[in-house]
């Protein structure tokens, strides 16, 4: 299905600013559906021809849909865009007309026009219409709570249509909470409770309210209410920005161990502020679990912070006893293990800097491949070259491949390219200088790695399968069994070895190249 905007671009003669209006109003318009119990349909006049097209629909979460069947997309004419013609035409809001049917459902038809205030302030031109559209089959005589709904829906209604809803959203912030359902105070222009939902009461009720709410100043309630005195604060001015006409961000109010958030709206139809609008939603669980997850975070950040230091520690230790050994061959096996405790300390390292199990692998592999030249054994400068990237990588993958990869590039410095004292053909000057790349791309759920190089090869009766020192029967061990990969190691085509790897990524895994999730 295509977008509001593309629709808008390929059909309407919008503007720019007119669509990113239409955006904002489609953002935000659970809340009138929900006020109106009615669905709401955002139709566009499409260019002159008295057709109008729907670009976007809402249903409403307290009243049944008048709608089965999805309407954006679906271009209408004639007799069936009267009193969209009527809104648009005349910029009024259009309520008269008798009930109209569809299929077996009767719904009544409202149309509001929509307005972009100019840059002085000014209400603009009327650039589309919302079609409000009650499902009449459950029609029965509204309850206090229901008129209450309805009463503001009519102000939000005028306010789309006189350009002022709705407010500008700020940075940060989403629409999806609190909802009508979580919670509604309406304020008169005084600032007075002139209704409370039953869900409003409870909220208020957890921050040790036990009163009824009608009649009280809410600003000055939530300056009593709040533990902390600035928190009161802020919550209070918020009601007091709304009824001067203003839309200020959402506050929360802490108070005996309960969180309530609170969203105030200006209410101000033709233009007159008449009071405000109050959202309250308690999200008492939802911060207790937030602080449970900052304190696991951090915990699981200290450990692995802890395990970088214990493994630099064992590093160290290795690194000493290297010194101390005179035997040549147990000073190469000790010095490789230094390097292969060193490149897993590096993937703690990153953890313990990053608030989930994931590491941006990019930056590893520069630092591994950095080393791998630095420490080397060879009297051959061999330069390093990253091809692709690697992405974010869940810590599983990341601490294998990390040691796959160190083994891979030392191999191929140490022994892809002869030194000076080796029998080897001597180089000629154009020849291209020694390098070793390192490639990575994400394709079919798959992440696939190759290190090249362009040295003198594999030796001859190389068996890919047993041969090898005991690096390689590592890199075997750790891409067949931790990562569940396979790997190939051959010769290059233009000559040189290459090593592909092909690793499966884990369920959920997330890729922030593309900010997608993983495979399902």
């Amino acid at each position: 299905m295509s977008t509001l905007r593309d629709l808008a671009e390929e059909h309407t003669t919008l503007r720019p600013a007119d669509i990113d209006h239409l955006h904002r109003i489609a953002g935000d318009w659970q809340l009138l559906s929900d006020l109106s119990f009615a669905d709401l349909l955002l139709w566009v006049p499409v260019d002159g021809d008295g057709t109008y097209l729907c670009v976007a629909q809402v249903r409403p979460t307290t009243a049944p849909t008048a709608y089965l069947d999805d309407q954006v997309g679906r271009i209408v004419g004639g007799a069936e865009v009267a009193h969209l013609e009527v809104a648009h035409r005349q910029g009024r809001i259009w309520r008269e007309g008798d009930p109209v049917w569809y299929g077996d459902v009767p719904a009544r038809h409202e149309a509001i026009p929509v307005r972009l205030r100019t840059g002085d302030g000014e209400a603009g031109e009327v650039i589309a219409v919302v079609g409000r559209d009650t499902n009449l089959s459950t029609a029965r005589t509204p309850s206090q709570l229901e008129l209450n709904y309805l009463t503001t829906a009519d102000d939000l209604a005028q306010m789309i249509a006189d350009g002022t809803f709705p407010p500008p959203r700020h940075p940060g912030e989403t629409t999806s909470a609190p909802r009508v359902g979580d919670g509604l105070v309406r304020l008169d222009a005084n600032g007075k409770v002139t209704y409370a939902s039953p869900n409003a009461q409870s909220a208020y009720r957890r921050l040790g309210y036990a009163s009824h709410l009608v009649g009280e100043d809410l600003a000055k309630l939530h300056r009593r209410l709040a533990g902390d005195p600035l928190e009161g604060t802020d919550a209070g001015n918020a009601v007091l920005a709304a009824l001067r006409g203003e839309a200020p961000p959402r506050r929360e109010i802490d108070a005996r161990g309960a969180t309530m958030l609170t969203r105030a709206l200006p209410l101000m139809p033709a233009g007159v502020p008449i009071g405000a609008l109050v959202l309250v939603r308690d999200i008492t669980e939802v911060r207790r679990r937030d602080r449970a997850l900052i304190t696991k975070d951090a915990t699981i950040r200290e450990i692995h912070h802890r395990v970088k230091n214990n493994l630099q520690t064992v590093a160290a230790l290795l690194r000493l006893q290297a010194r101390r050994v005179a035997m040549p061959e147990a000073r190469v096996a000790l010095e490789e293990s230094v390097r292969r405790v060193a490149s897993i300390a590096l993937v703690h390292e990153t953890l313990s800097l990053s608030s989930d199990e994931a590491v941006e692998f990019d930056g590893i592999v520069d630092r591994v491949a950095s080393a791998a030249t630095e420490v080397a054994v060879t009297e051959v400068s061999v330069g390093m070259r990253r091809r692709g990237t690697f992405g974010v990588l869940p810590a599983e993958i990341a601490t294998s491949l990390v040691m796959v990869l160190n083994e891979l590039l030392l191999n191929a410095v140490e022994h892809g390219f002869p030194s000076a004292g080796e029998d080897a053909e001597p180089a000629s000057a154009d020849a291209p200088r020694p390098e070793v790349v390192v490639s990575a791309h994400r394709a079919h759920k798959q992440l696939h790695v190759s290190v090249t190089d362009n040295g003198r090869g594999l030796p001859e009766q190389f068996d890919a399968e047993r041969g090898g020192n005991l690096g390689l029967q590592i890199v075997r061990a750790l891409v067949t069994g931790e990562l569940r990969g396979t790997i190939d190691l051959r010769n290059g085509a233009d000559g040189g070895t290459e090593a592909a790897i092909v690793v499966p990524l884990a369920r959920g895994t997330t890729d922030r190249l593309t900010g997608r999730a993983g495979p399902p």
